[in-house]
């Protein structure tokens, strides 16, 4: 494992981007210095690094930032801001998209039900209207005062 401490020049790169993309070309800046010193592809920038290039927003970053670059095993590069430590991204966010999923997926299913019955509710709706216009209004009202009291 290789750690490391840079001053990394930005000043140069940007000022040859348009105001609108200054931001995005120091962190470009940022990460093809880290190539070239690193010897290594993937590299992975840190929250607090990424905030400080952005706290002026995109038309105004820092002229150099001062960062602690460290190097793993697997060849992976993580720089930080001096001053913190890299943080890796927490495995619940995945977990919480799980079960947003699960509980979508129980949701269609719920759906699914109520629509169904639904469609029961609506083609009894029908009968009752035919019936009613069939035989009247008062031997519907017995039929149904029939079936409550049998319910019961």
């Amino acid at each position: 494992m290789v750690e490391r401490t840079y001053n990394v020049p930005l000043r140069k790169a940007f000022q040859k981007a348009p105001r609108y993309k200054r931001a995005k070309r120091a962190i470009n800046t940022l990460k093809i210095f880290l190539k070239k010193h690193m010897k290594s592809e993937d590299i992975k920038l840190g929250k607090h690094l990424n905030l400080k290039i952005w706290e002026h927003g995109i038309k105004n970053p820092p002229h150099h930032i001062k960062i602690n670059v460290t190097k793993d095993d697997k060849n992976v590069v993580k720089a930080e801001l001096v001053g913190f430590t890299y943080e890796e991204k927490l495995e619940e966010k995945k977990e919480t998209k799980e079960k947003k999923k699960e509980n979508k997926k129980e949701i269609k299913q719920g759906e699914k039900e109520i629509k169904g019955e639904l469609t029961k509710l609506e083609g009894k709706t029908k009968e009752l209207k035919e019936g009613v216009h069939k035989e009247g209004k008062k031997a519907m009202k017995k039929k149904l005062e029939q079936e409550l009291k049998e319910k019961k």
